[in-house]
């Protein structure tokens, strides 16, 4: 009997190390990033979409911006004050929680809230979204009902979007001062020793 594919044997040091690399491709992107532009700031997303965030990418082609991976850009910016980069970026990993991303830019602080603070788009609702009552005969959802993928998909068919892209500036860092600003107000999140991963990476 012929031997089965499924038993090949795959080193596992391949990977690991490939692995490696782009981690540490990403953190000698990251540190030459704050070397190279003035301000750094740190944004969440509500309603992510990658498509939204690629028409910013596009429009912002004179900044980079890097999404995911926090734990290895906690790593690369310092995650305290005897290992950050340059001073006080260990303030901005705090931050580096969840769905947010990284923006390097020589935009001023003003410039960059000036665009996110406008920039908003309608997409349709997902599941897991909260919605209103559709005003047809059938009732697709309720106000407050958590929708499920064959709501959403219904609330497309009607063309409904009701999933609002936004991007919000949480804190931002300057290069030539080494100063870090809480942009968003409120208290700054609590450092538990954990950073929220997420798979795509810039």
């Amino acid at each position: 009997m012929p031997k089965s594919k499924r038993d090949k044997k795959i080193s596992l040091t391949k990977t690991a190390k490939k692995g490696l690399q782009s981690k540490q491709k990403l953190i000698e992107e990251l540190r030459k990033c704050v070397d190279t532009y003035r301000n750094l700031f740190i944004f969440s997303v509500a309603n992510m979409r990658n498509n939204k965030l690629k028409d910013i990418r596009t429009a912002w082609k004179h900044s980079r911006f890097f999404f995911g991976k926090n734990k290895v850009m906690s790593v690369a910016l310092g995650k305290g004050e005897t290992d950050e980069y340059k001073d006080n970026l260990h303030k901005v990993t705090k931050y580096l929680r969840g769905e947010v991303g990284v923006l390097f830019t020589n935009k001023t602080k003003e410039e960059v809230q000036e665009y996110f603070n406008h920039f908003k788009e309608m997409d349709y609702a997902r599941a897991g979204n909260r919605v209103v009552t559709l005003l047809k005969d059938h009732e697709v959802c309720k106000d407050g009902d958590v929708l499920t993928p064959e709501q959403a998909r219904i609330l497309k068919l009607f063309n409904i979007e009701m999933a609002e892209f936004k991007v919000q500036i949480k804190c931002m860092w300057n290069s030539e001062t080494g100063e870090f600003e809480n942009v968003a107000g409120g208290e700054e999140p609590m450092d538990n020793g954990e950073e929220d991963d997420d798979e795509d990476a810039e």
